[in-house]
C-alpha cells in the first residue's frame, strides 16, 4: 500500500488523548503533522518524542514575519529532526529564500513548502482579503514564486492540484489538506476532496486529521483509506 502519502493531523489539546492515538498508529503506516495549537501546548519536546518513536513530523507552523526571522525558525525546526516545515507563501521571496538557506547546511534537511491560500477559505471569504486574482490565479502565483524561491512544494487545496502539477510537474510537491473520505463530516473546510480523487489530480501528500484521529479505531481507518490509495 502506498500509505506514506498519508499525513495525520493530531489536532488535540490534551496530550494523554494524543498520545493514545500515537500509540495506536506505526511510522510506517503514515506521517504525523503537529500544528500551533499543539506546539504551544506541549512545544518542542512533543516533537521530539515523535521523531524518536520513528515517525516523519510536519511541523505545521506556517511561519511567516520578517525573513530573518523566519529564517531562524525553520533552522530550530530543521534541529529537531522534523520532515517537513511549513510557510506562507505571501511573506514573499526574500523570506522563503532565506528560509531555504538557513536549511540547507543540514545533513537530513526537511522539505520545506509554502502554504497558498487555506483551505478553510471559501470564495466569500477569500473576496474579503483584496487580492485581485481569483483563488486559482493566487494559488497558480504563489506556487510559481514557490518554486522560484526554492521551496519543495506548496500547501494547497487537492481542487488546484490537477493544473499545479501538469505546470510544476511531480517533483514539485503538493500538500492536500482538506481530505474527507465519502461520507465524512466536512468540519470547517470548504474546499474538500476524496483521497483517491485528491491522488487522482496530482496530489503528493495527504493531511487527514478527524476521519482518522476521531475514528473509534484510527489504525483501522488508517488502513482503509490506505487501501483506497494502493492503485495509485
Amino acid at each position: 500500500m502506498n500509505n506514506k502519502r498519508i499525513i495525520v493531523a493530531l489536532d488535540f489539546d490534551n496530550m494523554d488523548e494524543a498520545l493514545k492515538l500515537v500509540n495506536q498508529l506505526k511510522p510506517e503506516l503514515c506521517r504525523l503533522k503537529v500544528g500551533k495549537e499543539m506546539f504551544t501546548l506541549f512545544g518542542p519536546q512533543w516533537v521530539s518524542l515523535l521523531v524518536e518513536r520513528g515517525f516523519d513530523v510536519f511541523l505545521d507552523l506556517k511561519f511567516h514575519d520578517i525573513p530573518n526571522t523566519v529564517a531562524k525558525a525553520c533552522a530550530a525546526a530543521a534541529s529537531l529532526g522534523v520532515w517537513m516545515v511549513n510557510l506562507h507563501a505571501s511573506g514573499g521571496r526574500e523570506m522563503m529564500l532565506k528560509a531555504r538557506d538557513a536549511i540547507e547546511p543540514f545533513a537530513n534537511r526537511p522539505l520545506i513548502t509554502a502554504v497558498t491560500i487555506l483551505t478553510s477559505m471559501d470564495e466569500q471569504q477569500y473576496s474579503q482579503i483584496g487580492y485581485s486574482r481569483s483563488i486559482e490565479q493566487q494559488v497558480l502565483h504563489f506556487a510559481k514564486m514557490s518554486q522560484e524561491s526554492g521551496m519543495d512544494g506548496i500547501v494547497c487545496s487537492a481542487w488546484e492540484a490537477a493544473k499545479l502539477s501538469a505546470v510544476f510537474g511531480k517533483e514539485f510537491k503538493l500538500v492536500t489538506p482538506g481530505i474527507r473520505p465519502l461520507g465524512s463530516d466536512k468540519g470547517d473546510q470548504s474546499r474538500i476532496m476524496t483521497p483517491a480523487n485528491a491522488i487522482d489530480a496530482g496530489a503528493s501528500y495527504l493531511v487527514i486529521g478527524r476521519p482518522i484521529t476521531k475514528s473509534p479505531n484510527p489504525l483501522k481507518s488508517l488502513c482503509e483509506i490506505s487501501e483506497t490509495l494502493a492503485s495509485h
